[in-house]
Formats: C-alpha cells, structure tokens, sequence
C-alpha cells in the first residue's frame, strides 16, 4: 500500500470500510450484545489479489478487540484468515 489507508465503522450500514481511491472494501456485521457477527466481507474486482480483504479484516479484528467485543466469524474469508493468524 502506498498510503495508509483508514478503517471506518459505518454504523448506519453497519459495515466496516476502506477506502482505496473510489473503491471500497467492506466487511457486514450484526451486533448482537457483546458479541459481533462478521458475516459478509466484500472486495470490489479491481482490487482483488492485492491484499485489500486481509488488511481489512486485520484491522477490524484490532477495532473489534479494543471494543471488548467477542467475534463470530460467520464470513468464510474471516474465519480462514483467523485461521492463518491465530495471534
């Protein structure tokens, strides 16, 4: 990545999203008490190959931790990468 690229939580589209130009990379979630359902994460196609998904989901897992929330991978993309990193 040449620039950093910035995580929003759209509460509104209950979402998280990066920017990378116009493109958007997203991960949907429900929250459900202290538990968060990551259930749908989304490369646009001019992105995919490139990382974006990891970054993403890396940085999510960071805001989900700080937030004390426990995760429920229900996305098969999240649950691979947890796998991979176990940290």
């Amino acid at each position: 990545m040449s620039r950093v690229e910035k995580l929003v939580n759209n509460t509104r589209r209950k979402r998280y999203e990066m920017a990378s130009g116009k493109a958007l990379t997203i991960a949907e979630y429900i929250i459900a008490g202290e538990k968060i359902f990551l259930t749908h994460t989304e490369v646009p196609p001019e992105l995919k190959g490139r990382g974006k998904a990891s970054a993403l989901v890396k940085a999510v897992l960071e805001d989900i931790a700080e937030k004390d929330l426990r995760l429920v991978p229900l996305c098969p993309f999240v649950a691979a990468y947890i796998r991979r990193h176990p940290e």
